[in-house]
């Protein structure tokens, strides 16, 4: 049996790999002196998943001999021993060498059950959302502006701090540059590496956060930054560890510092010739006339649309229970948090969920944080917006103040709603918004019922220090 022939009931009946590309494939891997493969897909949490095969055993598993059970895991369906098994098929054009460990190629893949794509895949309910775009000539373009911690643990205490050594005392350490230089070791590499495989780094800093940082690079078609996205991550582990330290993407890690977003900058492009669509049209629009945003019909009718499933959105943006620690004006901060607490939008304005930016022309939700399955969330953003076109949809006069100054009864009074305040309230919404169904399918019931007891596991918990300070209070 020839190393391409893979008898297997999940990948699709008589499948097999591009021979001439997998054989390029192949050769360049052994020049760059490869012995190990990651045929990857995530989970429900976008994070990455993979058999290890040899190089020698490529043929085969380009040609989905890697079977997964998938049911072992959250919140992927076929739940139970009974379950058939899922086939991880590779798309060959996602080859990348780990910078950091060179022994690894990694490939970004698709699951197949019973020969066809598996229905609960994230990767797939992505693609069915763009190819439903694509019938429309629309391309969807997305940059991500991903934001994390980095901490150094004490080897005695186990006590975590900063990645950089220099202590900052002023009130916000953003754009420092003693602790961008003091955390070069790490960003360093991150960079290089990063530009490396393509992914066009044009700037790097010292966030809002202490140890926080964040890179910005160029955007791409959503399935590849839903891609670079889910690697940068993986990377990031690996780097920090590298150096003694810990990479973390919790949202909210500290009540007294900034949230770790990843805000998702959104655009339509034409199909054809690439054309951004969420450009101003020569001679503007009603809209724009309107509302004096400089941004095309389209962008607005998106906008509107993102903003009618804001609720439900958040779910999948901020899809834990620490990421609505984070959804706060103030709180325990010393100064403003710049996290959106609202579902408005206006043209520069931090304060609100979506913001249009002056330095391009995209929608910029501001809502997405580190935790997030890039692939669901770029799935319902762009299902939200196709709908905000079709209905032709009116997102409504921009709010370009500053919100964080306004009462709860002055934004109630004004028609202006906030964003979930925990997770139960995103998830309620996202039950009742019937585009999730459409989106998401099977995997919406699935998706539930893992917040659900996500939810329950943390609001239900008693921690010693809780029950320490209702003693002392009693």
């Amino acid at each position: 049996m020839s190393d391409t022939s893979v008898p297997t009931f999940a990948a699709p009946e008589g499948f097999r790999p591009d021979l001439d590309k997998l054989a390029n494939v192949r050769l360049k891997l052994e020049e760059e002196g490869v012995e190990f493969l990651l045929s990857t897909y995530v989970d429900v949490h976008g994070i990455p998943k993979a058999k290890v095969n040899p190089l020698a055993a490529i043929g085969k598993m380009a040609a989905g001999s890697e079977l997964f059970t998938v049911g072992a895991m959250e919140g992927m369906g076929l739940v139970g021993p009974q379950e058939d098994e899922c086939a991880a098929i590779p798309d060959l054009d996602t080859v990348m060498v780990c910078p950091w460990d060179r022994r690894f190629a990694y490939f970004f893949g698709d699951l197949y059950y019973h020969g066809a794509p598996y229905q609960n895949d994230s990767r797939q309910i992505l693609k069915r959302q763009l190819e439903r775009a694509a019938e429309l000539g629309l391309t969807f373009n997305l940059g991500v502006e991903p934001e994390f911690y980095v901490f150094r643990e004490d080897p005695g205490t186990g006590e975590l701090g900063t990645l950089h050594r220099h202590k900052y005392g002023g009130l916000c350490p953003a754009y420092d540059v003693n602790l961008s230089m003091d955390s070069i070791e790490f960003l360093s590499p991150m960079v290089r590496y990063l530009n490396e495989l393509g992914y066009g780094v044009f700037s790097f800093d010292q966030e809002g956060g202490k140890g926080q940082y964040e890179f910005d690079f160029d955007y791409a078609d959503a399935l590849t930054m839903s891609d670079r996205l889910v690697f940068l991550r993986l990377m990031a582990k690996h780097v920090a560890k590298s150096v003694g330290c810990v990479a973390s993407f919790m949202p909210k890690p500290f009540q007294n510092d900034f949230r770790s977003g990843c805000h998702f900058n959104m655009s339509l492009a034409d199909a054809e010739t690439g054309e951004n669509l969420f450009a101003p049209e020569s001679g503007g629009n009603a809209f724009s006339a309107k509302y004096g945003v400089n941004i095309s019909k389209l962008a607005y009718h998106f906008t509107a649309g993102v903003l009618k499933h804001a609720q439900a959105l958040t779910a999948v943006t901020s899809p834990t229970y620490n990421s609505y620690q984070g959804f706060i004006a103030q709180g325990d901060m010393p100064d403003v948090s710049w996290a959106p607490v609202l579902a408005a939008y206006g043209q520069n304005n931090r304060s609100a969920m979506i913001r249009l930016p002056l330095s391009r022309y995209c929608v910029e939700n501001r809502a997405p944080d580190m935790s997030l399955n890039p692939y669901l969330a770029a799935a319902f953003h762009l299902a939200a917006g196709l709908e905000g076109i079709e209905q032709e949809l009116d997102p409504g006069e921009p709010l370009n103040e500053n919100l964080y100054g306004r009462t709860r009864r002055q934004l109630k009074a004004d028609g202006i709603t906030f964003l979930p305040g925990t997770l139960l309230h995103a998830i309620e919404a996202f039950e009742a918004d019937d585009l999730a169904e459409t989106v998401f399918g099977e995997m919406k019931d699935i998706y539930l019922r893992q917040k659900t007891m996500e939810w329950e596991k943390e609001f239900f918990a008693v921690s010693s220090e809780m029950r320490k300070n209702r003693l002392t209070f009693v």
